[in-house]
């Protein structure tokens, strides 16, 4: 465990607070990377400034993208779909849409490209996507173990593109890297997901958004394929909304300490993924409402009801539910978490081992949590490295004193800024 601490001092009052996350991490790894591609000079309002993006940022450098990321907007010249191989590894660091997003791109550098990154991205899978990028008549290889980084691509001069399955049901990261460089393949694509399965498709939709941002529109047909027709990313001014998946925890910080927030930068009409825990947080008594820039919460007069729910939607979204849960009348299962085990840590038993240790009831079945309320003592969560663990965790801190998060640091990751916040409440 960490010897490095961060205490959380509980609120002495109900919770009165406006919030506005950090930009969308979802949006702008998938809008630098249309900006890198497209024709003209993009401007991006609202980028997320964290270690993700960054890595995406510095990947696409290296890939010769030339970026003007010193103040909003962020200013991206667009390269018409045509990148540099380079002799240097692109490093992902700890970002699996980096490394799966710039695999992808690499197959437009014309030449070779390594992708590696840290010592958990190289334990997180890739093999299916390297798959159909040979399929699809691009050289690639897993360079790692068990289908994992590094990976090496040699971007192809001959005939590549046409139609490919690929298999998203542990990544729907996968499918969303073949389709936002499948414009610039010479012929048209067609993209099948093996059996039609995509895991956390809502992100998915996030994806077919930003390339509809950048003048591309993907046809979904009725077998479940994707049609990409050939063309160009045209540059644009993209306003990044709020990150909904960080939005979670001062939402779940309402529900559990009582109070309301409203939560700024996230349209009625957003995709994002985790906006999916509202449903969840209404079903355990809370309040909420949606307004055209902004979320409302207000938490219910007695403790939260406990749920049983599907959450393979908005896997990371379940981090704060399983925390909410703790506060609840009754046990809780949170059900279809399959993929929290391929995330920055294995999620599942990181969160079975944290409630524990808060004295309270965990148990992992297959890819299924319960969680049992009890009663809560002091003690210092570990992260192992993992920001979402760090960021869930906190909240406990401001209903229920001692709780210290070990490794604060790590939510450089998605939201630098996040204690702050937390203190601000």
């Amino acid at each position: 465990m960490s010897t490095r601490t961060k205490p959380i001092t509980p609120l002495d009052h109900l919770i009165d607070a406006v919030v506005r996350p950090p930009g969308s991490k979802s949006i702008t790894n998938r809008a630098l990377l249309c900006a890198a591609l497209a024709a003209g000079v993009s401007r991006l309002h609202g980028g997320l400034e964290a270690d993700d993006t960054q890595a995406m940022r510095r990947g696409l450098e290296g890939l010769g993208v030339v970026l003007d990321d010193v103040d909003d907007p962020w200013l991206v010249e667009g390269r018409r779909g045509q990148l540099a191989p380079t002799t240097a590894l692109v490093d992902a660091r700890d970002s699996g849409t980096t490394a799966r997003f710039l695999t992808a791109a690499a197959a437009l550098a014309g030449g070779e490209v390594t992708v590696d990154g840290s010592p958990r991205l190289r334990e997180r899978p890739i093999q299916e996507l390297v798959d159909a990028l040979v399929s699809w008549g691009v050289g690639a290889e897993t360079l790692g173990r068990a289908g994992c980084p590094p990976v090496r691509v040699r971007g192809s001069s001959v005939q590549w593109g046409g139609e490919v399955e690929v298999d998203a049901h542990r990544s729907s990261q996968f499918l969303s890297a073949l389709l936002m460089v499948a414009p610039y393949a010479p012929v048209p694509v067609r993209i099948h997901p093996v059996g039609g399965v995509v895991v956390s498709r809502p992100y998915l939709r996030t994806t077919l958004d930003v390339m509809k941002a950048f003048s591309m529109l993907v046809v979904e047909e009725p077998d479940g394929s994707f049609v990409v027709p050939s063309g160009m990313y045209q540059a644009t001014q993209l306003d990044i909304e709020a990150d909904a998946s960080a939005a979670v925890y001062p939402l779940v910080a309402a529900a559990v300490t009582g109070g309301s927030v409203v939560i700024t930068g996230i349209p009625e009409s957003s995709t994002q993924a985790d906006l999916a825990i509202l449903d969840v947080l209404a079903d355990m008594g809370c309040s909420v409402r949606k307004g055209p820039d902004a979320i409302g919460l207000e938490a219910p007069a007695g403790k939260l009801a406990a749920v049983d729910v599907d959450m393979s939607d908005a896997p990371d979204g379940s981090m704060a539910v399983a925390v909410a849960a703790l506060f609840a009348e009754e046990p809780s299962r949170l059900r279809g978490l399959s993929t929290l085990r391929l995330k920055e840590t294995d999620r599942l038993v990181a969160l079975q081992n944290e409630i524990r240790r808060l004295g309270a009831g965990a148990e992992v079945d297959g890819d299924h949590l319960t969680v049992v309320p009890g009663r809560l003592r002091p003690t210092i969560i570990e992260t192992y490295n993992d920001h979402r663990m760090a960021m869930a965790f906190a909240v406990v801190g401001l209903a229920h004193p001692g709780i210290e998060i070990a490794d604060p640091g790590c939510v450089q990751k998605t939201w630098p800024d996040y204690f702050d916040m937390l203190a601000g409440l």
